[in-house]
C-alpha cells in the first residue's frame, strides 16, 4: 500500500512540474512574440462632404527597437503630402506615433495609437484644434510585399 501512495505522489510531482514547465514556456514564448510592424499599411477616410474617400498610407520600419516611417495622404486638391512620423513607439502589440503637419503657417500634430496584429492596426487618432481634443477610430489593413 505504501508503495502505490509513493508512486502515485511520484506521478502526480512530474504531472504538476510537466504543467507548470509548459505553463512558463507559453508565457516566455508570448512574450518573446513581438508582432513586427514593418510594412506598408493602407485606410481610407471620407471625403468632405460627401466626396471621395481618400486613401491614407503609411510606410513603417521598426528596427533596434526604434519605430519611423512616413505618411501619405492627399490634401486639398488632391496633391499627397507625405510626412515623417515622430516619437514612434512599440511595447508588445501597442504601437504610437505623432504626425505633426504645416500649413498656412500653422502646425497641427495627430497622435496615433493603436494594436498591431499580423494584418491590421485598430485604434485611435487624436487631435486638439482650439483647445479642444478629438478623437476618431482608425483601421490600417497590411499590404501584401510587393503591392507598392
Amino acid at each position: 500500500m505504501r508503495h502505490e501512495k509513493q508512486t502515485s505522489l511520484s506521478l502526480l510531482k512530474a504531472f504538476t512540474c510537466a504543467i507548470f514547465t509548459v505553463g512558463v514556456m507559453a508565457m516566455a514564448h508570448a512574450q518573446g512574440t513581438k508582432v513586427d510592424p514593418s510594412g506598408t499599411w493602407t485606410w481610407a477616410t471620407p471625403g468632405r462632404n460627401g466626396g471621395p474617400s481618400r486613401t491614407n498610407t503609411l510606410v513603417l520600419k521598426y528596427s533596434n527597437m526604434a519605430l519611423t516611417g512616413s505618411l501619405s495622404s492627399p490634401g486639398r486638391g488632391g496633391e499627397t503630402t507625405k510626412t515623417d512620423i515622430s516619437d514612434g513607439k512599440l511595447a508588445g502589440d501597442q504601437i504610437s506615433f505623432n504626425v505633426t503637419r504645416e500649413f498656412n503657417g500653422n502646425s497641427m500634430t495627430a497622435g496615433y495609437a493603436g494594436t498591431v496584429t499580423a494584418d491590421a492596426i485598430k485604434g485611435k487618432i487624436t487631435t486638439e484644434r482650439n483647445g479642444e481634443k478629438r478623437s476618431r477610430d482608425w483601421e490600417a489593413k497590411r499590404e501584401a510585399a510587393g503591392t507598392k
